[in-house]
């Protein structure tokens, strides 16, 4: 079951002409993940205060399908499509109504907050993540 988040796109997020720059679908993917966490009940600054862990993109794949446009109304999905022990791998779309802009796969790995070096994910996020799918 996956997770959407609705994102409007605003003049900043386009190019002259009015279309979304490409590396601003990343900046809507990594929103989607964001709030995709706080609803499972995790918010990524007490991840990183409390328990000592973050989230960061060791991989991304995206393809760009159509153009999202200025104004446009675009719901961005996220479903966990593998779990491991230190990584996260997600499925993403990007949509404006029924149609697919985008489509992506991340893979996101827990790191130590301090030293950057792979982490066990903690069991209370491995669980809820597993209840998600």
């Amino acid at each position: 079951m996956a997770f959407v988040w609705p994102v409007r796109v605003y003049w900043e997020d386009t190019d002259a002409g009015g279309v979304v720059y490409y590396a601003n679908y990343l900046k809507f993917l990594e929103r989607a993940r964001s709030e995709w966490l706080r609803a499972l009940g995790f918010e990524q600054d007490a991840l990183r205060d409390d328990d000592g862990v973050v989230f960061v993109v060791r991989r991304i794949e995206i393809d760009y399908l159509a153009p999202a446009r200025f104004n446009d109304r675009l719901d961005v999905s996220v479903a966990l499509a593998e779990l491991g022990r230190a990584s996260l791998d997600i499925e993403q779309a990007i949509l404006r109504g029924p149609t697919r802009l985008a489509s992506a796969r991340v893979k996101l790995a827990c790191v130590d907050a301090l030293r950057f070096k792979p982490v066990k994910i903690p069991a209370p996020i491995l669980d809820a993540a597993g209840r998600a799918t």
